[in-house]
């Protein structure tokens, strides 16, 4: 399938990266205090709230192409796809109404789903109807990478490893955790212009978090 849409989707990936210090220190803060042993409190539930209000906001990237790749069909609905490495390879199972759940309701369920996907046990259900997929390998490594557009969504947001950076901020360096990002997309729906719009939305609302922290 994979090969099939990298043939057949005219892709181009958008770099970005984003300043997540305040972030990673609530994310450690909550991981200290938490009793619940279902909520792994990692940054990924923060990627998906942050990408649920982009979608609201940007509707061309909560959409896909029908048979014909002549109409677009724009989503009420933001179902999002989160890629889980098993030791049988990639896996993406879908969080549905993700936009309607709290920060520790999404870690709740990334844990079962991820527990699922390890134990083989994944439903097709559990996999199906997605509308946007982020792909995490920070966990891994590597600095940035291309992912391949999940069909039919137009785009796919890749989670590179943050690392601490100096950065030369009010005539001073300041040591910040930068997380690297990438974003491809269908050129055939979506253009460059909107793409960094995406990114750049996308490392505002990491670094200030007040948007994403209502519903926590």
């Amino acid at each position: 399938l994979l090969q099939q849409a990298w043939q057949a989707i005219p892709h181009v990936t958008q770099f970005d990266k984003a300043d997540i210090t305040k972030l990673d220190k609530m994310r450690l803060h909550w991981k200290e205090a938490n009793k619940d042993d279902l909520v792994k409190l990692s940054l990924l539930p923060f990627f998906i709230k942050a990408v649920c209000i982009i979608l609201k906001e940007m509707p061309q990237f909560n959409s896909s192409l029908d048979v014909s790749s002549k109409n677009l069909i724009l989503k009420k609905y933001f179902n999002v796809g989160v890629a889980v490495d098993t030791p049988n390879g990639l896996v993406v199972p879908v969080i549905n109404n993700a936009s309607k759940k709290s920060i520790k309701e999404l870690a709740r369920e990334i844990n079962t789903l991820s527990v699922k996907a390890r134990k083989k046990k994944l439903l097709p259900t559990d996999m199906e109807g997605g509308c946007f997929t982020i792909s995490s390998l920070g966990g891994i490594g590597g600095t940035y990478f291309t992912p391949i557009v999940n069909p039919p969504e137009v785009a796919i947001l890749g989670i590179s490893r943050a690392n601490n950076k100096q950065v030369y901020i009010a005539d001073k360096f300041k040591k910040c955790y930068i997380l690297p990002f990438s974003l491809s997309y269908d050129h055939r729906v979506i253009d460059g212009a909107d793409a960094a719009r995406f990114t750049t939305r996308f490392g505002q609302l990491l670094s200030n978090l007040e948007e994403i922290t209502e519903s926590l």
